[in-house]
């Protein structure tokens, strides 16, 4: 899936979402590029897990239309999508670990579900996968014996298994101390380095919004739409909405 770097990733375009007959985002037009690592951000109740769901086909739009390099993913036939998320990797928000599997089991669902690989070979890439996050040598434990932020990198071992073109991250720092938030922060740094990942993620955790974001949507409750997007960083000194002003500075200055 090879593509200049200045070739949009993923398109959204007069996208609207809705739970029955309640709308939740209305109106949204953006573009990923290839390589960016890409935040949708906003308050509570703003519907950025709902987006995710969208953009990682758990959610049909109710109108509007996401394209995947100029592939209309919602009117496409089913082996179409199928095919394409084959190409995606997600890491969920609480690492969504098969409890009663090992990290080795875990790792190499994907890699036995969709490759016909030899047996000596599987185990060969998930020691590959879990070494990259830092898990070397943690292939026969199991979720309930390792800490929180190693459950998120082995999560982490298995979004990456079948080496995807796109990574979604659903608040990847929730329920992590500040070192271990800043530990995944260099590592969904280095796998976009090492690998050319374009990544979208998932957060309201300033730090890790200024640390990795090169691109981003403010997503806003009220008005069910985007308020601001770009660079974090550079939004945060040329917004000029209230608030997302006041969601980059948590309530104060830009001077404070």
């Amino acid at each position: 899936m090879s593509q200049s770097p200045a070739e949009p990733h993923i398109q959204v375009r007069d996208l609207s979402l809705a739970f029955d007959r309640e709308l939740i985002l209305t109106n949204l037009n953006f573009e990923i590029k290839q390589g960016d690592i890409f935040i949708i951000m906003g308050g509570s109740g703003s519907g950025k897990s709902t987006l995710m769901k969208a953009l990682i086909g758990l959610k049909e739009p109710r109108t509007g239309t996401i394209l995947y390099q100029g592939l209309d993913f919602w009117q496409s036939e089913s082996w179409k999508r199928e095919r394409l998320l084959r190409r995606v990797g997600v890491l969920y928000q609480g690492g969504a670990l098969w409890s009663s599997m090992t990290l080795a089991e875990n790792v190499a669902l994907p890699l036995e579900q969709f490759y016909s690989l030899a047996r000596t070979r599987v185990p060969e890439l998930v020691s590959l996968k879990l070494s990259l996050v830092g898990l070397a040598g943690f292939e026969e434990y199991y979720p309930a014996e390792i800490s929180g932020g190693m459950r998120k990198r082995a999560g982490l071992a298995r979004a990456i298994a079948l080496d995807p073109d796109i990574l979604f991250f659903d608040e990847p720092s929730a329920g992590l101390d500040p070192v271990s938030a800043k530990h995944l922060d260099d590592l969904i740094l280095e796998i976009k380095k090492g690998l050319g990942t374009t990544i979208v993620v998932v957060s309201h955790e300033l730090a890790s919004i200024f640390a990795i974001g090169t691109n981003s949507v403010f997503l806003d409750a009220e008005s069910k739409t985007v308020l601001a997007s770009g660079n974090p960083e550079e939004m945060l000194h040329t917004t000029k909405e209230p608030k997302v002003q006041a969601f980059l500075t948590r309530g104060g200055t830009i001077e404070d």
